[in-house]
């Protein structure tokens, strides 16, 4: 079980590495990768059906606790993602197929990613997880809705349509995740501690089939493509820290607001490019850079943040070990 346990914690860690060989094994053999694009609805909600396993009524009560601090963070994913989204393809003036991509990613609700950087950051994890948690929920209502309202100018939108795939790739297998997480109880455990390397499996033959049905368009947009990817994920982690501060927030809840709004869902954003914009296959592309970026900015921001102190905040179990040491030297 610990062996287990522990290469699942290394494909966790490893994330942006295996992105980038995925990434590149499609470049190089897409007529091999090209048919994993059929299974990507299956894949994402194989992600969709752990993340439900792991989700608790204890994730759901911050609601309650601190309704004000849940609302400001649901506002600003919803709000700041697609507003840079869009600022973005107009300033880049962006293909239809590009910025419909891009809009897509700027609309999904937050990453699961976020929570395990807004706790290496020494942030404020339970409004992470419900903020999280609240807005995968609102993703079928918001998300198509937000696309209809900015994307529409560059391709056809159809906001019905679109609410029924991620009720179908993400509604449901969360819904029968919890379902099992209550049934199962504890029997489950082996179960959550291989959810890591699964979801990482399934997001690197994502990332894969994606670079594949785009392979021939990369070289001439991708550069493109990853500088919009890079400045949209650092403006979205900027202003959701900006916001938390001028909402008079603590740092904690900061660094949790400026992690959270800038790492998106963006398998999901994927999953919708292929469903409803299959015969515009660079729109999907926007997405997988994501996926690899922000799983390397996430880290970096986490390990920026995890140095920042508010005066009175209690040093971390770890810190007081390494103070202890330092002194026994002294």
């Amino acid at each position: 079980m610990k062996a287990l346990a522990k290469l699942s914690n290394f494909f966790n860690k490893t994330f942006a590495f295996w992105v980038l060989v995925f990434g590149i094994i499609g470049y190089a053999f897409p007529e091999a990768c090209k048919p994993l694009g059929g299974w990507i609805t299956i894949l994402l909600g194989i992600v969709m059906f752990g993340m439900g396993l792991t989700l608790t009524p204890e994730d759901f009560r911050e609601v309650f606790r601190r309704p004000r601090d849940v609302v400001i963070g649901i506002v600003s994913q919803f709000a700041i993602m697609p507003l840079v989204a869009y600022a973005l393809c107009l300033a880049f003036d962006l293909p239809n197929e590009l910025a419909v991509g891009v809009m897509l990613v700027g609309c999904c609700p937050g990453g699961t990613a976020s929570n395990v950087m807004t706790f290496l950051a020494r942030g404020d994890v339970p409004l992470s997880v419900t903020i999280t948690s609240c807005t995968t929920i609102l993703a079928p209502f918001v998300t198509p809705a937000l696309m209809y309202l900015f994307a529409s100018q560059w391709l056809a939108i159809d906001p019905v349509s679109m609410c029924l795939s991620i009720v179908q790739i993400v509604l449901v297998p969360i819904g029968l995740g919890v379902l099992v997480h209550k049934l199962a109880g504890d029997k489950i455990e082996a179960a959550v501690m291989v959810l890591p390397m699964v979801s990482v499996v399934a997001i690197v033959l994502i990332v894969a089939a994606v670079v594949a049905a785009s392979a021939n368009q990369i070289l001439s947009a991708g550069a493109l493509v990853f500088a919009v990817v890079v400045l949209h994920n650092g403006f979205g982690m900027l202003f959701g820290y900006l916001v938390a501060k001028v909402c008079g927030m603590n740092l904690a809840k900061r660094k949790c607001l400026a992690i959270e709004v800038g790492m998106q869902n963006s398998g999901l954003g994927v999953a919708l490019a292929t469903v409803h914009f299959a015969a515009n296959p660079l729109s999907a592309l926007p997405s997988a850079i994501f996926s690899f970026w922000h799983n390397i900015s996430g880290p970096i921001m986490a390990t920026i943040f995890h140095g920042w102190h508010e005066e009175g905040e209690e040093a971390s179990f770890l810190e007081k070990i390494e103070a202890r040491a330092q002194q026994r030297k002294a």
